[in-house]
């Protein structure tokens, strides 16, 4: 078993914003959330003006992806069969943890996410555990940062999860200094593939209590999921 992450771009496309959120909100997500093993979800709307416009993010073990629960609810009704049709992306990704900096909260305000690829991932690694992480969680509202390793889907190859207060950190001096460090630039230039997404806090998924599916060995549905 394996902490993960599973990772959701979607963009509406064709299909009006009011019936994305509600297929989003009242079907697709919560469907997720009913599989053991799947803790949390949350929805993200982009603050960066780049496509693909929102993102879901769950927290799990990657085992509950492997299960019979998770089968069925990849299992698509004919009005999610319509929705996908039509939207203009829907990129899916699975990343197992690799490192876990700061501090948990529920549905922080702002995530930044930076997928990257490089020949020298060991170089990649030494540089955010040994200067770039420790200068980030100096900055107040720096919550916490998780880096993953992508697992399955067309993605970078890892990726730096952070958490934090709001954008008006990338204004200060603190942030200036822990991205342009001379360590960085050598790091950087061997990077082949680069991602840096912002996006703020929309919802977060909820399932009624009495849809969800009890752990196995659980005598009753009461608190035998999260979510």
């Amino acid at each position: 078993m394996s902490e993960g992450l599973l990772f959701v771009f979607a963009e509406p496309g064709d299909v009006p914003e009011a019936d994305f959120h509600d297929w989003y909100d009242h079907e697709h997500a919560p469907a997720r959330l009913r599989v053991p093993g799947i803790r949390t979800g949350y929805r993200y709307r982009a603050l960066d003006g780049v496509a693909p416009g929102w993102l879901a993010w769950y927290e799990l073990d990657t085992d509950a992806l492997r299960g019979p629960e998770y089968a069925v609810a990849r299992r698509r009704s004919p009005r999610e069969q319509d929705v996908v049709r039509r939207l203009a992306t829907l990129d899916r990704r699975v990343y197992e943890l690799v490192d876990d900096q700061g501090t948990a909260r529920p549905a922080a305000p702002v995530v930044v996410c930076v997928g990257l690829s490089t020949p020298d991932e060991p170089g990649l690694d030494a540089w955010y555990r040994e200067e770039h992480v420790p200068l980030l969680h100096r900055l107040p509202g720096w919550y916490r940062t998780r880096r993953y390793r992508l697992a399955e889907g067309d993605g970078p190859a890892v990726l730096a999860f952070h958490e934090i207060s709001g954008v008006d950190l990338f204004a200060t001096p603190e942030y200036r200094e822990a991205t342009g460090t001379p360590w960085r630039e050598a790091v950087m230039k061997d990077v082949t593939r680069r991602e840096r997404r912002v996006f703020g806090h929309h919802s977060t998924v909820s399932v009624p209590r009495s849809s969800r599916v009890p752990a196995p060995g659980s005598t009753s549905g009461a608190g035998a999921h999260r979510g």
